[in-house]
């Protein structure tokens, strides 16, 4: 899995590279932790699903 992804962060405004902090897997597939370089917003993804807001 990559290191950086980016994603339209909602606390910026913007596109940004967000960087992985953390990974495990789980019963429900794999849990990684993002966050953002700039504001420090960061945001949960479990087996591709995410917590950003829609």
């Amino acid at each position: 899995m990559a290191l950086e992804k980016d994603v339209d962060c909602p606390s910026c405004g913007e596109t940004q590279s967000f960087y992985r902090t953390a990974a495990m897997t789980l019963h429900l597939g794999e849990k990684t932790k993002w966050r953002c370089p700039e504001c420090g917003y960061g945001y949960v993804e479990i087996n591709g699903i995410d917590t950003l807001p829609a």
